[in-house]
């Protein structure tokens, strides 16, 4: 079976090691956010992006959630020494090995799903992973900040200020200039099943829907779309969608983001919908069934990704 997978960062690895374990023989694409994307240091980064690869290739942080595991961080101390900003941002002595080589290659003239696709060589994470574009386009949000309203790099705002500043929108620099990544393109056109990972709404899955090429992807495909609600109560299961979905106007809720998304029948992107066990979720036109949609580990995330496929073979 060929299964396209939008995915953000966190959440989207998580996922994707139970989609690799649920499916081990089938042809899996990973479809990663890269409306995160940042150059600080002179060095372009890729936090989605690095924090899949790194999932996968089991060399990630699994307390911290991000980064390298075994990291050490003596530049970042050096960087401090000179004053150099940004300090808010941690980059650890391994993890800009990884920087290095993708800016390198990037102002040799590769594109950035070249370079994803090089540095996947070096980590092996068992399924190909492509970016949603090889343009850039760059999450802005846009805040009140010391007397003026401003956009910030949506980073800034993420990690710096922790989501504390209200936002007034998000603005994707760059998106109507930029196409779908051909790796992108190629997934979703040949899927036999597209599922959706329990990632940001907001400035993960819907950056990526964002992006010229992949909506109109996914409603001319034939494959059955199905998503899984990264909202568990009214909270979302990991980072900070409560502080995004509400600047669209979406409940914070698992029918919240449903609705968001919308049935595929009607102009969305959605055929079925999971939500948690102890949630209920009514969307016009999409089929929803509650299951537990905590990734506690590789084998209740590969529960839920067979439960997602079952639903899509429900709905072919």
């Amino acid at each position: 079976m060929r299964i396209a997978v939008l995915a953000g960062g966190i959440g989207g690895a998580r996922f994707l090691r139970g989609v690799r374990a649920a499916c081990p023989g089938d042809d899996i694409t990973g479809i990663v956010n890269t409306g995160d994307d940042v150059t600080l240091h002179g060095l372009r980064i890729c936090p989605d992006l690095d924090s899949v690869m790194y999932t996968l290739a089991g060399a990630h942080d699994a307390e911290r959630g991000w980064g390298r595991q075994d990291e050490s961080w003596r530049i970042m101390d050096e960087f401090k020494q000179y004053g150099a900003e940004p300090s808010w941002f941690a980059l650890g002595d391994l993890d800009i090995a990884t920087h290095l080589v993708r800016t390198r290659m990037l102002d040799a003239g590769y594109s950035l799903s070249d370079v994803t696709a090089a540095l996947c060589q070096r980590w092996q994470p068992g399924i190909p992973l492509v970016p949603m574009s090889d343009e850039r386009c760059e999450t802005h949000v846009i805040v009140d900040l010391e007397g003026q309203r401003r956009a910030v790099h949506f980073q800034e705002w993420w990690v710096r200020y922790r989501a504390g500043l209200t936002a007034h929108g998000f603005v994707q620099v760059g998106v109507d200039d930029a196409k779908a990544s051909a790796g992108a393109l190629a997934a979703l056109s040949s899927a036999e099943v597209v599922l959706v990972a329990p990632s940001n709404p907001v400035v993960s899955i819907g950056t990526i829907l964002g992006v010229p090429g992949i909506r109109e992807a996914l409603a001319a495909g034939r494959a059955p779309v199905v998503g899984l609600s990264p909202i568990i109560g009214n909270a979302p299961v990991r980072g900070m969608a409560d502080a995004c979905l509400p600047v669209l106007g979406v409940e914070v809720s698992a029918e919240g983001v449903g609705r968001h998304y919308g049935a595929r029948s009607s102009g969305g992107i959605l055929d079925g919908w999971l939500v948690h066990d102890t949630d209920t979720a009514t969307v016009p036109g999409v089929r929803v069934r509650a299951v537990p949609l905590l990734m506690t580990d590789d084998d209740a995330t590969a529960a839920m990704v067979r439960t997602a496929l079952e639903l899509a073979d429900a709905r072919a």
